[in-house]
């Protein structure tokens, strides 16, 4: 386990090097990735991602299957997507529709889609109804996406902004309103700080990223967040409609702070606060996250793979602010033509070729236990 984290750990500093030469291909400033495509002959995002490595191995059936859900892994699933098809000659569509992971599980629960993308787990209520959905059987969480998630600003000429989980809390509960306030002055000796009023902007949808950062201000907050994590926002600010509307929201609003995906940051070029978590303070860098990717735990049952992230008491180096996404999927109960085609794909996602191509993209690969448990789960879905 400790090897496969340092090889993840070294392939994503060589992705974070890519990124540094503005390699790397993201969706178009300001607006989500368009993933309602099937896995037809479109472009493969990030110009890469062969498909042939482990297309040996699948069955490719025809048929066609409907997703719904996270924009964290929108660009993710829509490469595999595209890799699948390629590999399996087209016989099979399959489209993923970025609203967000609370549309995605609602629509899910009301059968509407053949399985969702969420940035958390399903909670207690969503997954009696999941198993409603599935005929009486429960529905399993399948990690199969990681990332990280950036605090963005927007502050005219300061490059480096430090903050602590504890500050960050007190700035989006508003207890914090001043950008010279003392507390962030402390954290960064030397800056020059703007006498100004902060803008907190937060996900007006229902959001499975919004779930993690509460998540992680809850748990290494030192008590400053005290309501219990939602998928909608707890804190001060003003609504944004998805990660697009963030991203656009901090572009536009100077003296502006809020959280978004890496790759979104990165896309459209905001700055990014570092963390320190306790060890000091912590860059966004691929290789970064890849020192605390490793460090989830599986909490589920059986093959429900539900995580436990590791949000304090991180290792020195380690990026805290994680997500990872789920697709979630009935373990029994789905057309059993629709099973076969479920099946074949997220099995293709799950392996280590199609894991590892995401990397370009800015995330993280899953470790490779992980991905094991992911494989088996995805076998025993009937």
């Amino acid at each position: 386990m400790r090897a496969s984290r340092k090889r993840s750990a070294k392939r994503l500093a060589q992705v974070a090097a890519l990124a540094a030469a503005g390699v790397l291909s993201f969706t178009a400033c300001g607006s989500d990735p368009t993933t309602g495509g099937g896995s037809g002959n479109a472009a493969e995002p990030g110009g890469s991602t062969s498909g042939s490595a482990s297309g040996a191995s699948l069955a490719c059936p025809s048929g066609k299957l409907n997703a719904e859900g996270s924009t964290a892994q929108a660009n993710a699933i829509t490469q595999a997507i595209s890799a699948y098809g390629s590999a399996c000659s087209n016989k099979a569509t399959v489209e993923y529709n970025a609203t967000g992971s609370g549309d995605g599980i609602k629509n899910f629960t009301g059968g509407l889609v053949d399985f969702a993308g969420s940035d958390a787990a399903l909670d207690e209520d969503e997954a009696k109804a999941a198993e409603k959905r599935c005929e009486g059987n429960p529905a399993w969480n399948l990690p199969m996406v990681a990332g990280p998630v950036a605090l963005v600003y927007n502050l005219d000429g300061v490059d480096k902004l430090v903050l602590t989980p504890k500050v960050s809390s007190e700035i989006f509960t508003g207890k914090i309103k001043k950008w010279n306030d003392k507390q962030i002055a402390d954290l960064n000796s030397g800056v020059k700080l703007p006498d100004e009023d902060i803008t907190v902007f937060f996900r007006s949808d229902e959001s499975g990223t919004t779930q993690n950062v509460e998540t992680f201000l809850k748990e290494a907050g030192e008590g400053a967040w005290t309501k219990e994590p939602s998928k909608s926002w707890g804190g001060v600010g003003e609504g944004k409609n998805k990660s697009s509307g963030i991203a656009q929201g901090i572009s536009q609003t100077k003296n502006s702070i809020s959280y978004v995906e890496w790759s979104y940051a990165k896309n459209s070029k905001l700055s990014m606060a570092q963390l320190d978590n306790g060890n000091g303070p912590v860059e966004l860098t691929a290789e970064n996250v890849g020192k605390a990717v490793g460090g989830a735990e599986v909490v589920g049952e059986g093959n429900d793979l539900k995580l436990q992230l590791k949000y304090s008491d991180t290792e020195a180096g380690a990026y805290p602010l994680l997500l990872v996404t789920y697709e979630i999927v009935c373990s029994k109960g789905l057309d059993a033509d629709k099973t076969k085609l479920e099946k074949d794909f997220l099995s293709y996602m799950a392996s280590p070729e199609t894991q590892t191509s995401l990397e370009q993209l800015g995330y993280a690969p899953l470790p490779e236990e992980l991905q094991g448990k992911v494989s088996d789960a995805v076998d025993a879905i009937s």
